[in-house]
């Protein structure tokens, strides 16, 4: 073995976003158990190509004894890969699911409609302005943007009452939606904040989003961190403080 460059990275920073395992072209990293893995040196050419796509750094190149990159194997590698990229590289939330509508009788054959429950327009984190009245003194709603097509319950459950907006954290850009929340806190006397995400590991950015937001804003507070699971059920929901602590960091 040859001292070389090979990446490195960082458990205690991996958020589980997964955009590294499919930034690397090679396949070298792998998601296991919800974390990036290096799956073998062989894989790994040591150029670095996903260290831009970690929004936490938790990935950098480091030298070290480690086998030769093989070009070889990795053709291999990707060719049985690619039978299961789902599983192996891409992040857990890209999984593919059949979930089959549970509905009863009465539910099938109704054709009474719903109301919404929602309040205002626009809805989208990057569209809203932070100044706008719906936000004063509002119960704000963070979302994300599967979640209200997953709950069959999701504008009683959670919108209504609330103002809302709604963003991706894996497929926008996270620092954006930081600061565009920040301004929201800034500018308005919240009552309270609710996040509501799925439970697939990218999207669990979205309560990164709040506590960076919070800690940004300098406006101590806590949330409501929801997780919802595939099937539109609230699989845990927690009280998460953001002190003075954090904000001092910021």
């Amino acid at each position: 073995m040859a001292v070389r460059n090979v990446v490195k990275i960082d458990e205690a920073k991996y958020t589980g976003c997964g955009l590294c395992a499919t930034a690397c072209a090679e396949g070298a990293i792998r998601i296991i158990n919800g974390k990036a893995t290096l799956v073998s040196d062989t894989y790994c050419d040591g150029l670095g190509a996903c260290l831009g796509h970690c929004p936490e750094g938790a990935i950098t190149i480091e030298q070290r004894e480690a086998a030769e990159f093989d070009e070889k194997a990795v053709k291999t590698h990707l060719g049985y890969a690619a039978k299961k990229v789902e599983s192996l590289f891409a992040c857990p939330g890209l999984a593919t699911h059949e979930l089959r509508p549970q509905q009863s009788a009465a539910q099938q054959n109704s054709s009474q409609a719903v109301p919404s429950q929602l309040s205002h327009w626009p809805v989208q984190l990057k569209l809203v302005s932070p100044t706008a009245p719906y936000f004063a003194d509002a119960d704000l709603l963070l979302v994300a943007d599967c979640v209200p097509f997953a709950m069959g319950d999701f504008h009683q459950r959670f919108l209504r009452g609330r103002s809302v907006a709604v963003g991706c954290p894996k497929l926008e850009d996270s620092r954006y939606y930081i600061e565009k929340l920040a301004q929201i806190l800034q500018a308005n006397n919240l009552r309270s904040l609710t996040v509501v995400h799925m439970e697939v590991p990218c999207c669990s950015g979205l309560t990164r989003v709040a506590r960076e937001a919070i800690a940004l804003s300098s406006r101590p507070m806590s949330f409501d961190d929801v997780t919802v699971s595939l099937r539109g059920e609230v699989l845990r929901s927690e009280m998460v403080e953001v002190g003075n602590e954090a904000v001092n960091r910021v």
